[in-house]
């Protein structure tokens, strides 16, 4: 079974099963839309966090960071235009009272795409096709907008005033901060500011396991650049700008057509990206997720319809990934302008501007791209493109070694002999580098099996001819084959196997 044949039930089983993924509170029935990473996933979204940070911030002398809170003064979601406009569209059984998200049934009774579809466009259709609730076949009200956004309340008076909200995306948190971070890191454009943190939601309907939940996390770039320089991105190389990449375009989606393979190049010609700089960052994003292990066949780009644009947005951009359950988006990269800006100098009162030094003139940045990644969707998307399952009770999760929750499992043949204390020694030292644990319960086959079923790369078998040879056998995940290897190379032969720069085959003789 491969991840074509699985479905997303299944495949939150077996997040559960593994210590990856467990519904919150399961104790007291469930909490709809929530979920705690176990042991297993805690690592692997670690590792994926680390990876992005790595990539986007560390190794870039343009983006700096920060960590905001999840709570923000009140005004900035007004500024923002989520007070008045972030919702989705609510419509209500008249029988069992139900609610149901309006562009979701016409999507499942219909199989039509549903992105950007007005109210009165669901209210049509409703009634032409006659949907009913899916729950009781029960009449469905018309649908009316309803706003996502968690309130609570801060301080201890409960009152209009003390009103806050747990925020809906990390975006706001950077433009507020803006000023902060620019006269304290003494920027020049072009630069970004990248934030990783937590966002709320406050879905009619989550479903789908991690993809549509209430509680997520988002990795973000918010990138600034001179509104004389939108057009000019000088970190396109030839090399990228050759890169083909399947691309849904806008045209593709209004005649029916399928996606087809665009150069980067012939993309900005067809003013598929709105500006040099998002398809660059498109790129780079399509580019990790690559590095990461996922299959270029299951991704493709799809440009944002006119009719569906945020009302912030010149332009926008998303890279999906195909789930069981169809083409989604895993990432989207918005052309904000200088929307954002402008909003919190007007209702903040003071100007989010910089001072231009060839001008000699304030300016407000634009922002050119905005990389924003939901880190829960880029797991689900990693666990499902790794997912094989060859025979009935055998699970392979082929995931990226630097993924791995554990990198290398030393297994002692027997506890007695010294052969228990020799693997202890070889754990101390792996365990230096890599991800390390000794397993001792149940035959080898049996630990081969329970190691390939959350992800491990590598397993080492300790046995007696390590005693007189001091050699081991290292087995590998996605082949299944095995060789001995001197113990004293063993560090350096996992590595090199971990980039890639041997194979199995080149540690040694196959054992059969």
């Amino acid at each position: 079974m491969t991840k074509n044949d699985i479905t997303i039930t299944e495949i939150a089983a077996f997040c559960k099963k593994t210590g990856l993924i467990f519904p919150n509170s399961e104790i007291y029935g469930g909490f709809s839309g929530f979920f705690d990473y176990g042991p297993r996933g805690v690592e692997i979204k670690n590792a994926i966090k680390s990876l992005w940070w790595n990539t986007f911030v560390k190794k870039r002398q343009d983006v700096v960071g920060i960590d905001g809170t999840t709570i923000t003064h009140p005004k900035v979601w007004k500024a923002s235009g989520h007070v008045d406009s972030f919702t989705d569209p609510l419509l209500d059984c008249k029988k069992c009272k139900s609610r149901i998200r309006g562009d979701h049934i016409i999507e499942d009774d219909l199989k039509i795409p549903t992105d950007g579809m007005s109210l009165d466009e669901i209210n049509k259709l409703v009634k032409k096709h006659k949907i009913t609730c899916p729950k009781c076949s029960g009449e469905l009200t018309k649908a009316r907008n309803y706003n996502l956004m968690f309130k609570t309340n801060v301080g201890p008076i409960d009152n209009d005033e003390s009103t806050a909200y747990l925020r809906p995306e990390t975006a706001q948190v950077i433009f507020a901060d803006f000023k902060a971070v620019t006269d304290s890191s003494r920027l020049k454009l072009p630069f970004g500011i990248a934030q990783i943190g937590k966002a709320y939601r406050n879905e009619i309907a989550p479903r789908d396991f991690l993809f549509r939940s209430r509680e997520f996390e988002q990795m973000e770039i918010e990138y600034f650049v001179h509104p004389k320089d939108v057009k000019k991105c000088p970190l396109l190389t030839k090399k990228i700008l050759s890169k083909k990449i399947l691309i849904l375009t806008e045209k593709n989606q209004l005649e029916n057509m399928k996606a087809k393979e665009i150069s980067i190049k012939d993309a900005l010609k067809d003013k598929i990206f709105p500006n040099p700089w998002l398809a660059y960052f498109i790129y780079q994003t399509h580019k990790w997720f690559l590095d990461l292990g996922i299959k270029e066949k299951n991704l493709r780009l799809r440009q944002h319809r006119k009719d569906e644009l945020a009302h912030y947005a010149k332009g926008c951009v998303d890279i999906d990934y195909k789930f069981p359950f169809g083409w989604k988006e895993i990432h989207g990269n918005a052309d904000r302008g200088t929307y954002d800006l402008d909003q919190h100098s007007k209702y903040a009162g003071k100007p989010q501007q910089i001072f231009d030094e060839e001008t000699k003139e304030k300016i407000t940045p634009h922002v050119a791209s905005e990389p924003s990644q939901g880190l829960d969707r880029a797991f689900l998307a990693l666990v499902i493109d790794a997912y094989e399952q060859p025979e009935k009770d055998h699970t392979i999760l082929k995931i990226n070694p630097r993924l791995a929750p554990i990198q290398v499992a030393v297994f002692p043949l027997v506890k007695k002999d010294g052969i228990k204390e020799k693997a202890e020694e070889i754990y101390d030292m792996l365990n230096e580098q890599f991800i390390t644990i000794i397993d001792i319960a149940g035959s080898v086959g049996k630990r081969y099996y329970r190691m390939d079923e959350i992800g491990t790369p590598i397993c080492i078998t300790v046995d007696y001819d390590t005693k007189e040879d001091n050699t081991v056998t290292i087995r590998d995940r996605d082949t299944q084959k095995q060789v001995r290897c001197k113990i004293d190379i063993l560090k350096e032969t996992i590595k090199k196997l971990f980039s890639k720069e041997i194979t199995i085959k080149d540690v040694g003789t196959i054992v059969k």
